[in-house]
């Protein structure tokens, strides 16, 4: 279905939707952190996934809960695809993407960089979706074709816009590694090739938060290898709609699959993914 044939008013239901979702969210986590913390500690709820260095935490799923629980009362029907395992088919053909806790290794060591990203798909299109900074309480939202924002702490809110670089060499660049060691091992021989090539690079710890840093402006690009839906779902609805290219595996594909996920300015758009064909970036990367 193209851009115009989405009904605008819906469209900006569903982002409002997910901003007020994610903002609900955040708050919950913010207590929940502050609680264990101030008990036996983090490190008694916290579980492992696909390897010993992938934490999942009881905050990460009692957060899913609350979002599909919250999406099951106000939009019943709708479909849930979560991180943490949640899965409800669509009747409506809305299908929210869900990653509870972004950066959940930034949340057990209280780095400042973990989100709540909580995207709306229609018919497999990527269609609105909001990222909150939980610590910071920075809130990024957008819908298809109605631009996109952040609002701060404090209320203000501005219209995003990604920046205009156009030379690969003068453009700083967001990454991410995977918890495979095979994997690890491969993306940073990748970043040793891509570094000599641009500004520099940079490694958050958050896809989500990184693509939303695309779309305001505070790096030029941003790549990643693996990564999952609910990883990339909100934050490229953002990025997209401030202006920026955006390029990833679809919604069908997991982490497992390998392949790239890049995300830059317009301008920078074909000198960028020349540098990453140049270093074989654009296969994918298993393990």
């Amino acid at each position: 279905m193209s851009n115009c044939e989405y009904d605008p008013n819906y469209l900006a239901q569903l982002r409002d939707f997910a901003r007020d979702t994610v903002r609900a969210a955040a708050v919950r986590i913010r207590a929940q952190r502050a609680e264990i913390i101030g008990s036996d500690g983090l490190a008694a709820h916290t579980q492992t996934k696909s390897s010993a260095v992938d934490p999942v935490t009881e905050v990460d799923q009692s957060t899913e809960r609350f979002i599909a629980e919250s999406i099951q009362s106000q939009r019943p029907g709708d479909g849930i695809f979560g991180e943490e395992g949640a899965f409800v088919a669509s009747e409506t053909g809305v299908t929210w993407i869900v990653d509870p806790i972004d950066g959940t290794v930034n949340f057990l060591y209280g780095i400042e960089e973990f989100a709540v990203s909580m995207g709306a798909a229609i018919d497999g299109e990527i269609v609105a979706g909001a990222v909150i900074n939980v610590a910071r309480e920075t809130l990024y939202s957008a819908a298809l074709g109605q631009g996109a924002t952040v609002e701060f702490a404090d209320g203000q809110v501005r219209e995003l816009a990604c920046r205009t670089e156009t030379d690969p060499s003068l453009a700083l660049v967001a990454t991410g590694f995977g918890y495979a060691a095979g994997r690890r091992q491969a993306q940073a021989q990748l970043l040793t090739s891509m570094l000599p090539s641009v500004r520099d690079i940079r490694r958050m710890g958050a896809a989500a938060l990184d693509l939303c840093r695309v779309a305001e402006g505070s790096v030029d690009a941003y790549y990643e290898h693996g990564i999952n839906p609910w990883d990339f779902a909100a934050g490229t609805i953002v990025a997209a709609e401030a202006g920026a290219v955006v390029r990833h595996p679809g919604l069908q594909k997991l982490s497992t699959e390998g392949e790239i996920t890049w995300v830059c300015g317009g301008k920078l758009a074909p000198s960028f993914q020349q540098l990453l064909a140049s270093k074989g970036a654009l296969t994918p990367l298993r393990g």
